[in-house]
């Protein structure tokens, strides 16, 4: 039995399967935008990673932040502290928009979700929480209750008094045919149906300026700033969770920069750690003073290691230094303009959206009429991993398929150019 038959077989007899099937390729070693198999094979990986090795795989200032730290201080006791967790907090402080000046540094999104969603209901005494019904906020509890595009059912019941709204989808409008679509009278009636399902308990709205795996759903010009107006006329906290959007991403530091508003509790993760775990929340001096007053308690094994938060520093040292949420801008330009091109060319590219190296391509059967395409999607990207180009598909109920695309913030024109040319001749073979 060759090598690669006998590791499909004994991931078939010890691996759980946590979502979906698992990609046909086994990764041996990475390199800047590429994944390698052990034969050689190479992938451009335009999903990086999990959307979070913004700085590409293995970047060498990274990989001697590690070597370092693990050969010094690698991982302490949850209420021990250490330099590279006060200047990494310092550093965020510095780079997010004032008031939010407190830092709380964990592993995951998940937790960071987690975290800040206790701290909205203790912080003002509700319990209730709203977000998107396309939203996906972590798989643990308090965050997997407000989640809605998936994973919801089969497993009883979740925390109680989530609401969900509808995500302003300008391609798919909900609210009215797209030539009269108000995404401001949405709004204003979904907040109206929580209004009328509310006891009088809400704690927060939390939310993705971008709703990724809710289909790579941008939120209009304005949409932040009349969502704050909503939370702050309830008493609410706005949670921003910006896991991928965060860190340059989408051409500023935070994308909610775009809309002038500051959240009052920001969430990192993915992009912090460029592929390694670590997660953050930042969030005000009232807010954790009186969360602290009341007991705030979110001890974690990982809570303030040392070794990820000296990764996270040397992350923000290279983003600024580097000027990459700039770089984000002409790549995601570049990259936008081949998308616009491949749109032009096949009627199957319904749309193309987002900001920055964050964008997707919704497919369909007819541009002009937006039926939606199911598997059609899935076809195609499979079709990308065998010649070379690993992207990410979003199926959801409404929608044709989604393809997520991501690349490092490092990606050069030359990768562009290549992943869009992978990408064309994908689309053709499938389609025509």
């Amino acid at each position: 039995m060759n090598e690669r038959n006998d590791i499909w077989r004994r991931v078939e007899r010890h691996l759980v399967r946590y979502g979906g099937t698992f990609a046909p390729f086994v990764a041996h070693r990475a390199n800047g935008s590429f994944v390698y198999d052990a034969s050689g094979r190479q992938l451009l990986d335009f999903t990086s990673g999990q959307m979070s090795a913004i700085l590409g795989h293995c970047h060498p200032e990274i990989v001697d932040v590690v070597c370092s730290m693990i050969h010094s201080l690698d991982h302490l006791f949850s209420g021990m502290l250490s330099e590279p967790v006060v200047d990494l907090a310092e550093a965020l402080a510095e780079l997010a928009p004032d008031p939010l000046t407190k830092v709380l540094l964990l592993s995951t999104g998940a937790e960071s979700n987690e975290a800040a969603l206790k701290m909205a209901r203790l912080f003002n005494g509700g319990y209730e929480i709203v977000s998107f019904s396309q939203s996906w906020h972590g798989m643990t509890g308090g965050a997997l209750a407000s989640t809605y595009s998936a994973g919801r059912k089969g497993y009883g019941p979740l925390s109680v008094g989530g609401m969900a709204i509808p995500a302003p989808n300008l391609f798919r409008p909900a609210f009215g045919p797209a030539d009269s679509y108000s995404w401001a009278d949405e709004l204003d009636y979904a907040f109206d149906l929580v209004d009328r399902q509310s006891t009088g308990s809400l704690a927060a709205f939390i939310g993705e300026p971008i709703l990724s795996s809710g289909g790579l759903i941008d939120l209009p010009d304005g949409y932040l700033q009349a969502l704050k107006r909503k939370c702050d006329e309830r008493k609410m906290l706005l949670i921003m969770d910006e896991a991928q959007t965060g860190l340059g991403r989408t051409g500023t530091t935070f994308a909610f920069e775009r809309d002038d508003i500051t959240p009052d509790v920001l969430t990192l993760s993915k992009t912090l750690g460029a592929g390694l775990p670590l997660a953050a929340v930042v969030t005000t001096d009232e807010i954790e003073q009186r969360c602290h007053d009341r007991g705030f308690l979110f001890y974690t094994t990982h809570v303030s290691d040392p070794l990820p938060a000296a990764v996270g520093l040397r992350v923000l040292e290279i983003l600024v230094r580097d000027r990459l949420a700039e770089r984000a801008q002409v790549a995601g330009s570049r990259l936008r303009s081949g998308l616009y091109a491949l749109q032009e060319e096949f009627d199957c590219v319904g749309d193309v959206r987002g900001r920055g190296l964050m964008l997707g391509i919704e497919f369909v059967r007819d541009k002009q009429t937006k039926e939606p395409a199911p598997g059609f999607g899935e076809k195609i990207t499979n079709t990308c991993l065998v010649n070379g180009l690993s992207m990410n598909i979003v199926n959801l109920p409404g929608m044709g398929g989604v393809a997520r695309i991501a690349p490092p913030l490092t990606v050069t024109d030359e990768e562009i150019d290549l992943g869009l040319s992978i990408l064309r001749d994908s689309i053709k073979s499938v389609y025509l």
